[in-house]
């Protein structure tokens, strides 16, 4: 085999390899983690809403309240959580008739937070849990049993 042959060989099976390497190592697409969140707004300490969603990381949820004819609604809120570990970034923005609020925060699975959002403190308030869908705390939060003779007459949704 001639030299050039050989060289040319040696530099095609080190240009595979590397590229072999570079497929290996690259980041794969995390899997989309299914989440649970639920919210409480108080405006000047007054309840103003109370959404239960369900989202996923790496999704906007968007929900909105309005009363049937009614040009404005009563609340805009949006939801845009992503994961890192075991941490969910989320970042909130919310909007009512008379004031808005965007806060970006760190929370773990299970992990209850308040954040104020207004002006001032108590101008807008916001609690939220945020869980995983498919968690023994999820479950036992939704009453739900893997026999459905164990739930007994449960609790109507």
């Amino acid at each position: 085999m001639k030299r050039s042959t050989l060289i040319m060989k040696a530099w095609l099976g080190l240009a595979l390899a590397v590229g072999l390497v570079c497929v290996a190592a690259a980041p794969r697409q995390a899997q989309a983690e299914p989440l649970y969140f639920a919210l409480e707004v108080r405006r000047e300490g007054r309840l103003v809403a109370q959404p239960k969603l369900l989202g996923e990381t790496g999704r906007t949820v968007r929900a909105e309240r309005r009363k049937p004819g009614a040009s404005e609604p009563d609340y805009r809120l949006v939801l845009t959580p992503t994961a890192e570990g075991e941490t969910f970034h989320l970042e909130l923005d919310l909007v009512l008739p008379e004031v808005k609020g965007h806060s970006q925060l760190a929370l773990l699975h299970g992990q209850e937070r308040k954040v104020q959002l207004g002006r001032y403190p108590g101008d807008l308030e916001v609690s939220l849990l945020l869980m995983k869908v498919d968690s023994p705390e999820f479950r036992a939060l939704m009453d739900l049993a893997a026999d459905p003779e164990d739930r007994g007459s449960g609790r109507a949704i």
